[in-house]
């Protein structure tokens, strides 16, 4: 079976293997004091632009979307999504779980319209009886969306400037934040992206790492205390060099941005293939997420030599998502072609 299921389906790149073999048998601090970890964080805030940015180190990135919301909003405020944002869909209530309601926005193909924010918070303040109401704490939205869209660096500077305004904090889920950078016309830079928001994560996990997301406060903002916020979450972890030295290696001669590019190049074969050959796309979709709709008979046979995801039924079609990773092989992309 080949799959197209996910992108955090393998295990690392075989550089991070081959360091983490390296460095076994070493004596390092815990909870990410350690050398390794140090390292990683230059080479992130090198990246990023940002030499005073406060860079952390979690484990996944449900625990990392709960840990940090949390640790920026006070007790009676909640976070701003659209309906189909990770947080709100896909999480299992893990912000809820915190304490914190979502308050959902439409979503537009994935995406947050920066119209609507504006005038969901006008509304708000509007009415006279808001302190009987759950109060907008932070802006949420991803890059790239659940539906492999992903914002220009005009749609990013909107939300963010009605986050000023409003004196929001801009959080962006880098879950899969290599392959939005990556993606075809995208204009937007990680320098770009750090300016106009007030924390956002690089997402190792789906990106050549086994796991870890590197959360990053890029004007030196982090809330007080919040290494002791994260251990608070069960989120610190004592072997903290594993997170350290697979981003140091990520972070060395570009690799992170070398495998999110190679996945947006497999994947953009596949699209090409399937719209070729009269399959209807669902989205428009420049990331390594594809979605396609097929016919009942098309995904059994189909299912028989690939994995991959049946989203939701869209009339008589399923929409299905097709995705390649970092480890996508170009040979298995050229087998489901031929099968289409």
């Amino acid at each position: 079976m080949i799959s197209f299921e996910s992108d955090y389906n393998n295990g690392c790149h075989e550089a991070i293997l081959k360091r983490l073999i390296e460095t076994n048998n070493e004596c390092a601090t815990g909870y990410g004091l350690d050398d390794y970890c140090t390292a990683a964080k230059e080479k992130i805030r090198l990246a990023c632009g940002k030499p005073d940015a406060d860079v952390f180190f979690l484990v996944g990135g449900t625990q990392t979307n709960a840990t940090v919301i949390d640790a920026m909003l006070q007790s009676y405020q909640g976070v701003l999504a659209v309906e189909t944002g990770h947080i709100n869909v896909h999480e299992s209530g893990a912000i809820e779980f915190g304490g914190h309601k979502v308050l959902t926005l439409p979503s537009h193909d994935g995406k947050m319209d920066s119209g609507e924010l504006a005038q969901w918070l006008h509304d708000f303040y509007a009415d006279p009886t808001y302190d009987h109401m759950v109060f907008p704490g932070i802006v949420y939205i991803t890059q790239a969306t659940e539906m492999g869209s992903v914002y220009s660096r005009a749609e990013l500077q909107a939300i963010s400037d009605i986050c000023h305004r409003y004196e929001l904090p801009l959080f962006i889920d880098g879950a899969r934040l290599g392959y939005g950078l990556m993606a075809q016309g995208s204009d937007v830079s990680l320098e770009q992206l750090a300016d106009l928001c007030d924390v956002f994560y690089i997402g190792g996990t789906k990106c050549g790492a086994y796991c870890g997301e590197a959360v990053v406060f890029p004007h030196h903002n982090a809330p007080a205390h919040f290494f002791t916020i994260v251990k608070q979450h069960g989120a610190l972890m004592a072997k903290g060099r594993l997170l350290g030295i697979q981003f140091d290696t990520l972070m060395q001669d570009g690799l992170y941005f070398t495998l999110a590019g190679h996945a947006v190049q497999q994947a953009m074969r596949l699209r090409d293939a399937f719209v070729r050959k009269g399959y209807k796309m669902y989205s428009d979709s420049p990331t390594n997420q594809q979605f396609v709709l097929l016919d009942k008979a098309t995904v059994e046979r189909l299912e028989k030599d690939f994995v991959f995801e049946q989203w939701y039924p869209v009339g008589d079609m399923m929409n299905c998502r097709f995705v390649t990773s970092w480890a996508t092989r170009p040979e298995d992309v050229d087998a489901l072609i031929a099968a289409l």
